[in-house]
């Protein structure tokens, strides 16, 4: 059975077959929102959008904001988490905040998270010491923090409140309760399994030990709090009525964030926003999208200008700080190059 299991392994990776699967998977998700943002925005009134974003108490705004922070703060904890569990002690937490807060906002924004995102943390942890492999094996751990997280509020949310996700899959309550509680399962199985012993993922210089029991646990702790932030963000800016409460916004609100990662679109665009349109149907659609639009200024588009200008102030530094290195090796050592002393001979001999 595992002999067949890794044929089918095999062939799979060498048609390329996932990948593709992938691609196809994402123009669906896109496409489908696309139709169904269509006819949600039909009869849209662009001023009275405008007008409820005016509206907008300030202390929302700022309350909002703060939970965004909080949540970008979490997110930090994904690296720390991740370069500890690779053996890479050596690297400080603020190496760790700037990889994390920079990978995340600006692969949000340009999309393709898993290739943009790494590359700004090779960029950053490349000065540390760390290649690609480890670069690799961290985006790997952060994003099973990521997906733990997801797994645990999903599974708590729609088994407490089925009907929240009814509104976006359109399946029966008891499908999504019993879907929930799957989760949850395989969740615990999950947790079970790597508490027993320890376990491996990989081959050779890719093989990645999987976190154990305990420190799961703290990886699904970390997801939580991280959606949590999130979610609470999105329910301040939410219109006030009806009011559904925060379980069913944060239902929502994760699985149309899940979809958006799904479709590779930056920022989710047009996926997330279908998903909260439809999820959130019993809400007047001109004071949701003016919360939804403050929730991406807040949540994509600061974060993002922020991480573009610390990211250009640190290659400002390296570089100043490279040109003075160079300058004091060259006081302590004032002999010219080779190929000026070369020429030099040359010239000599000529004349």
């Amino acid at each position: 059975m595992l002999e067949a299991i890794r044929r089918a392994a095999a062939f799979l990776r060498e048609k390329q077959v996932l990948h593709k699967l992938g691609v196809l998977i994402s123009i669906a998700v896109i496409a489908v929102a696309c139709y169904v943002l269509y006819h949600m925005l039909r009869g849209i009134d662009t001023y009275e959008v405008l007008e409820a974003i005016k509206s907008t108490e300030p202390h929302q705004i700022a309350l909002a904001a703060l939970f965004v922070a909080a949540g970008y703060f979490t997110l930090t904890f994904y690296d720390l988490f991740a370069v500890r569990a690779i053996g890479h002690d050596h690297v400080p937490y603020r190496i760790n905040a700037l990889a994390a807060f920079t990978s995340y906002s600006i692969g949000h924004n340009v999309g393709a998270s898993v290739f943009t995102g790494g590359a700004v943390r090779y960029r950053v942890y490349s000065a540390y010491g760390l290649n690609a492999i480890d670069v690799a094996k961290i985006c790997f751990l952060a994003g099973l923090t990521f997906w733990l997280g997801n797994a645990a509020v999903l599974g708590m949310g729609i088994c407490y409140h089925p009907e929240a996700a009814a509104s976006i899959d359109q399946l029966p309550p008891w499908v999504n309760r019993l879907a929930a509680i799957a989760i949850l399962a395989g969740l615990t199985g999950y947790v079970a399994w790597v508490w027993t012993k320890p376990r491996v993922v990989g081959r050779g210089p890719w093989s990645v030990t999987l976190p154990g029991g305990p420190l799961t646990l703290l990886q699904i702790a970390i997801g939580i709090i991280d959606l949590g932030f999130c979610a609470l963000a999105m329910y301040v800016l939410v219109p006030d009525e009806p009011n559904l409460g925060f379980v069913v916004v944060a239902v929502i609100f994760v699985s149309a964030t899940l979809l958006g990662f799904a479709s590779h679109s930056p920022g989710g665009l047009g996926v997330f926003d279908a998903a909260m349109l439809v999820g959130l149907w019993q809400m007047d659609r001109e004071e949701l999208l003016a919360g939804m639009l403050l929730f991406r200024m807040l949540y994509y588009l600061a974060p993002f200008l922020i991480s573009v200008i610390l990211l250009t102030f640190r290659e400002v530094i390296i570089s100043a700080r490279s040109k003075r290195l160079r300058q004091a090796a060259l006081s302590l050592d004032p002999s010219p190059p080779p190929e000026a002393a070369f020429a030099r001979k040359r010239s000599d001999s000529g004349a």
